[in-house]
């Protein structure tokens, strides 16, 4: 079967960690047609917009987009493309399992997470105004719909995957009626999954936990802003976010992207390491039912990074990207 997928390759190391996925995707032996777009800074410089309204068209047409790094203006300039897709497309649940890969370094072993965060409101959504000078207000809205959506993607993936525990990251304690309404709306849903255990931590309680014993929690759903933050912590817990992946999913339309930046310190010096991006890409092929493709890629990044051989500096070794990504694609052979 062949597929057409929408591709933003990105800015910084963005290209050629895109790049390096596509030769293992294809040497996996999926047949893709690749319809490639800018955006950020490049599409920002060339048509005034830093999310192109080419691109948008292009994933609801094709219904899914791999992604890569795109940088994002700190405190000035155009807002985040990745807020602007997931707003566009109504991504609403970002996907981050975190687990930890064979050879990989890592502050603990026996990692298996899968966090859940609710990806278009809270403060995250970057709704703010000058309400006089010098004072700013951020806006942190919370709907009883986006609530209960996500709480129910959350019970839904954990009853397919056969995981045993559903746990709500919250700080209703303070935000009464914020987060408090995002905490009614999980716990409403958790009966309707009596086989699945739900409990509740406050996040910066879960913080400390997470960073003491991982190992105690499964699946966890959160609002956005905290997803954000939990999520980068999560993947410290296993070597950092360049051997993390992560989907971006919604009703209709999915992006599956590499959670890392754009790295322009080292773009174009081909040392980054594709992981992250090849994680997401294999997310991708799930999803669009090659599981076969999906499983040799896996095999083929556990026997490389096992081997410990072949490496990329950021996992203590010396390869270029060239090297760890010729290295994969023998292995699938």
């Amino acid at each position: 079967m062949r597929h057409t997928i929408t591709l933003i390759p990105g800015d910084g190391i963005g290209p050629e960690v895109t790049a390096a996925v596509l030769r293992v995707v294809a040497a996996a032996g999926v047949s893709i047609e690749w319809e490639r777009h800018i955006a950020g800074v490049q599409a920002f410089e060339r048509t005034g917009k830093a999310l192109p309204v080419e691109l948008i068209d292009s994933i609801r047409r094709n219904t899914v987009a791999l992604k890569g790094p795109v940088s994002t203006p700190i405190g000035e300039g155009f807002s985040s493309v990745n807020v602007g897709l997931r707003k566009a497309l109504e991504l609403y649940a970002n996907l981050r399992p975190v687990w930890n890969l064979p050879g990989v370094p890592a502050r603990f072993e026996g990692v298996d997470l899968v966090i859940v965060r609710e990806n278009t409101e809270d403060l995250y959504a970057g709704l703010e105004h000058e309400v006089v000078p010098g004072v700013v207000e951020s806006l942190k809205i919370i709907t009883e719909r986006a609530s209960t959506r996500i709480a129910q993607f959350a019970f839904d993936y954990a009853r397919r995957h056969g995981r045993k525990r559903v746990t709500a990251i919250h700080k209703a304690n303070i935000m009464k009626l914020g987060d408090g309404l995002f905490l009614s709306c999980v716990r409403a849903t958790a009966p309707q999954y009596p086989e699945i255990v739900y409990d509740e931590r406050i996040v910066d309680a879960a913080c400390m936990h997470l960073v003491m014993n991982p190992g105690q929690f499964d699946v966890l759903v959160m609002p956005n802003l905290y997803g954000d933050i939990v999520s980068d912590l999560c993947a410290g817990l296993v070597g950092g976010l360049g051997v993390v992946g992560s989907a971006n999913l919604g009703a209709e339309t999915a992006v599956f992207e590499a959670v890392h930046g754009s790295a322009p310190d080292i773009a174009g010096k081909n040392v980054a390491n594709p992981t992250a991006l090849l994680l997401s890409a294999v997310l991708m092929l799930r999803h669009i039912d090659e599981v076969a493709a999906a499983d040799r890629i896996m095999k083929a990044l556990e026997t490389v990074l096992s081997s410990g051989a072949t490496r990329t500096r950021d996992l203590k070794g010396s390869a270029t990207t060239t090297e760890f990504t010729d290295a994969l694609c023998r292995a699938m052979l």
